[in-house]
């Protein structure tokens, strides 16, 4: 064999020496895949399963439910969108989806608006110790349990409660009255309640918000003689969009699906004044043995939340782009 022919047959030895390393390297990196891979299904199946068993099958039969006519007990009626259809003419059944929007102002655009304000003046004292004490006072609702918090404000809304007590203090006896227990107020009332529980949410993330904000910006406002008001418009304002999209989004969706608070504070009364969505859900489904119906409703005040909810979401993704 000539040197020629031993240099070609020791350069193929050494090529495929090669390949046979390479695929080795390829297979050992596919095992420790697979192996990663079964590592991740194995923590995320748990979850999965609770998830598919407590969320998505109950949200499956609610929808089967809502097309037939059950009182839970007996033999249930098919009667299609007959219970979709009632939604929308009897106004026993619309009346508290149009409460529940009439809470959104209380609920959601009073604290975005007041937690713009406090956390402005909180970030402008931030290192006093008064920015503390009203980081936590503001807070302090955030960890009161709503039956609480609606058991305490229901004995300060009474007729003799503290706030008819300092009305009449200051000489406006007038204007006192039940103020859960009146058809013109109750209303307004449980949304004051519910502006209380959710103004400290709303301040602590829009301070969170500000801390991001490059101080650079305020001090170049300053030199250009901008007041706080125009900083506050021209620098701070823009810069929490994200935030402010995250509280329109949480305060939107707990006054549409709130409950705890009118269940405790009025019970849907005066008449059906104060009745919202989620308790009548629970009227129907309980006391009326109206099941059906009932599931109807929380159908409809789900595809309600995200019709409200995705284009507000879609309006802030579109605004960063």
């Amino acid at each position: 064999m000539t040197q020629i022919d031993v240099g070609s047959a020791a350069g193929g030895v050494g090529q495929a020496g090669v390949e046979a390393g390479t695929q080795s390297r390829r297979r050992a990196l596919r095992a420790r895949r697979l192996r990663r891979g079964g590592v991740a299904y194995a923590l995320i199946v748990p979850a999965a399963l609770a998830y598919a068993l407590f969320v998505l099958r109950p949200l499956g039969l609610t929808l089967q439910f809502s097309f037939y006519e059950w009182d839970g007990i007996t033999p249930s009626t098919w009667v299609g969108l007959a219970n979709y259809g009632a939604l929308l003419t009897d106004p026993t059944l619309f009346g508290p989806i149009l409460n529940a929007f009439e809470l959104i102002v209380f609920f959601s655009f009073i604290p975005v608006a007041l937690g713009l304000l406090t956390a402005n003046l909180i970030r402008g004292i931030a290192t006093s110790r008064l920015a503390v004490v009203a980081r936590t006072v503001l807070f302090l609702p955030q960890v009161i349990p709503l039956v609480a918090a609606g058991i305490m404000w229901s004995w300060q809304l009474s007729t003799n409660g503290v706030v008819n007590q300092i009305l009449r203090l200051v000489g406006l006896d007038a204007v006192t009255r039940a103020w859960l227990g009146d058809f013109d107020t109750a209303l307004g009332a449980v949304g004051v309640i519910g502006a209380w529980v959710l103004l400290g949410l709303c301040m602590l993330l829009l301070l969170a918000g500000m801390t991001k904000i490059d101080p650079a910006l305020y001090e170049a406002a300053r030199i250009d003689g901008a007041g706080p008001v125009r900083e506050f418009f021209a620098i701070t304002l823009p810069s929490l969009r994200q935030e402010v999209a995250v509280c329109l989004t949480v305060t939107i969706i707990a006054a549409l699906a709130s409950f705890d608070i009118v269940y405790i504070s009025t019970q849907g009364g005066p008449g059906n004044s104060t009745l919202v969505p989620g308790l009548e859900i629970y009227y129907l489904a309980f006391f009326e043995r109206e099941v059906g119906m009932a599931s109807a409703l929380a159908v409809a005040l789900m595809v309600l939340v995200l019709a409200v909810v995705l284009p507000l979401q879609w309006l802030n993704r579109e605004s960063d782009r």
